[in-house]
């Protein structure tokens, strides 16, 4: 049987972070010392007696150190199987000598793309060649091979060899092959990634393969439902990294949903329409909005918005557009509600909103990030889309009309179409004076969508006279723009495109209604 002590390391690592200490150690144990680069001139400088990876293959580090370890007097030290007395023969004949403890991490890529302002050849750079090969190599061979990736792990390993006389155990080796794996696997991840979406940038159309990573971030007592198991997977793809707690911080409260997360991203990709404008609030059930208001304070905003659906918003989810001051904090605590999402919270309106123990308190630390690709799972593959983030600016407008719209009548339409992409199709959504005055969601038909929102707007007393509508998608027929006129409309948005637009305009002009097309549509299934 081979001799399992630790004789010979091989020692590159990017982290330096204990690595001097480590192999001071390793020395006093009588273990001879190969080193590269700066790791090699970092034991050199502490007086720790490591020698360079040349004197091992007769060969110089190549090319500013892209050549340096891919070479058979390594590979062959790591891979043979010392127990086979073919491969033992093998290596003397070639002079190859036993490499028994491998210490290496990785050149630090995912640190490098992260940064904002990072080049392409920066990250070509980062690309570690040498340093997977070793450590796969080691790993695979951990029948007799030490291979450590993580400082973390140097206590481990010295423990052993102390107590085992200079040899590490079958299970820790194991382990740590096992740990080099699962490393490696994700370094090639976020360098496909990376690559990926560096390739992507060039053409229109979603990319030929994508790779994503998931970490679990967040674990769930359940998912939709308490049969259904669930958690929150921190996303990695070729748009980079997205986490919740990059963005949020939750502040009070029981933990985090399911259900809680899909709302959460409801409020605020809707919120975030109207980031820098006038005091704005959303209030939010099943992920649809059941309503919203713009107005001169928050506290005003927020009664408009509840009175939209004096019903719906028990238990809902509620996000500001502002910093949540006193009065506001005030008027949102006359009701229960899930969650609360604002940028801050002013003075003393913590202590108040935290008195019920049951609501959740988030802070949204900074933006939603835009753009990019989104992702939805079927029982038969993914689907990917880029996110419906463009926007509708007055000035894209067509209007079809023979009447214009009037300022305020144009202001409410920009309004009601922010909202409007935001709910489940088929949407009709009512708004007068930047307030939602009825919302119909998610129906088969969007007659019955029209219906329900005129039936909720009937319910809380609101008067639709004077009101403009917004439809996520074309009318296919005039009998919807009609039923918007008959309830007392006065103004439509819409993104036109109908075989039977003409008919449609046909009838708005006859009920004096003014219309604009947008040209572009926003089902939301």
């Amino acid at each position: 049987m081979s001799d399992p002590r630790i004789k010979r390391a091989l020692v590159s690592v990017s982290d330096k972070t204990g690595i001097v200490d480590f192999c001071r150690e390793l020395s006093s144990m009588g273990v001879e010392i190969f080193s590269t680069g700066g790791t090699l001139k970092a034991l050199q400088d502490s007086g720790i007696g490591a020698a360079s990876i040349s004197n091992i293959t007769g060969f110089p580090e190549i090319m500013d150190g892209r050549v340096k370890t891919l070479h058979p007097k390594i590979h062959g030290g790591l891979l043979a199987v010392r127990d086979n007395a073919d491969h033992v023969k093998q290596a003397i004949d070639n002079g190859i000598g036993f490499i028994d403890i491998v210490v290496v991490n990785l050149y630090p890529f995912e640190a490098t793309v992260a940064k904002p302002d990072v080049t392409f050849e920066d990250a070509i750079e980062n690309i570690d060649i040498g340093g997977p090969s070793m450590l796969r190599s080691a790993a695979k061979n951990n029948e007799s091979v030490t291979v450590v990736i993580d400082s973390a792990d140097y206590p481990v390993v010295l423990r052993e060899m102390r107590e085992n006389n200079g040899a590490t155990t079958r299970a820790t080796r194991l382990r740590l092959a096992t740990r080099v794996f699962t490393q490696t696997s994700r370094y090639d991840n976020a360098i496909a990634t990376y690559l990926t979406g560096a390739a992507s940038t060039a053409q229109q159309d979603a990319a030929a393969s994508i790779t994503l990573k998931l970490e679990r971030e967040l674990g769930m007592r359940y998912g939709e439902n308490p049969h259904q198991n669930a958690g929150l997977y921190r996303l990695t793809d070729q748009d980079g990294t997205r986490s919740f707690d990059d963005i949020f911080d939750k502040l009070h409260g029981k933990e985090l949903s399911y259900n809680n997360m899909l709302d959460i991203a409801a409020a605020t990709t809707l919120i975030e329409e109207f980031r820098g404008e006038d005091p704005t609030v959303v209030i939010i059930k099943h992920t649809n909005p059941c309503g919203v208001a713009q107005a001169p304070s928050l506290a005003e905003a927020y009664r408009r918005a509840f009175a939209t659906d004096t019903q719906a918003p028990f238990g809902g989810i509620i996000a500001f557009n502002r910093p949540l001051d006193m009065e506001a904090a005030v008027a949102v605590n006359e009701i229960f509600t899930e969650i609360l999402i604002a940028p801050a919270f002013e003075d003393g309106v913590l202590d108040l909103l935290m008195k019920k123990k049951d609501r959740r308190l988030v802070l949204q630390k900074k933006a939603l990030p835009q753009g990019g690709w989104e992702f939805k799972s079927t029982p038969f593959g993914m689907l990917v889309q880029e996110r419906d983030s463009k926007i509708v600016a007055r000035e894209d407008l067509k209007v079809v009309t023979k009447r214009q719209p009037t300022g305020e009548e144009l202001s409410d339409l920009m309004f009601a179409w922010k909202i409007c992409k935001h709910i489940k199709s088929n949407t009709i959504l009512y708004v007068k004076n930047r307030q939602t005055f009825g919302v119909g969601a998610g129906q088969m038909s969007r007659v019955d969508s029209s219906k329900i929102a005129r039936w909720k707007a009937s319910e809380v007393g609101l008067d639709l006279k004077g009101s403009v509508v917004a439809s996520d998608a074309f009318f296919p027929f005039a009998d919807g723009l009609l039923a918007a006129a008959e309830a007392g409309c006065t103004a439509v948005i819409q993104p036109g495109g109908s075989i039977r637009d003409n008919e449609v305009i046909e009838a708005a002009d006859a009920n004096n209604l003014a219309m604009v097309f947008t040209g572009m549509r926003h089902f939301k299934h």
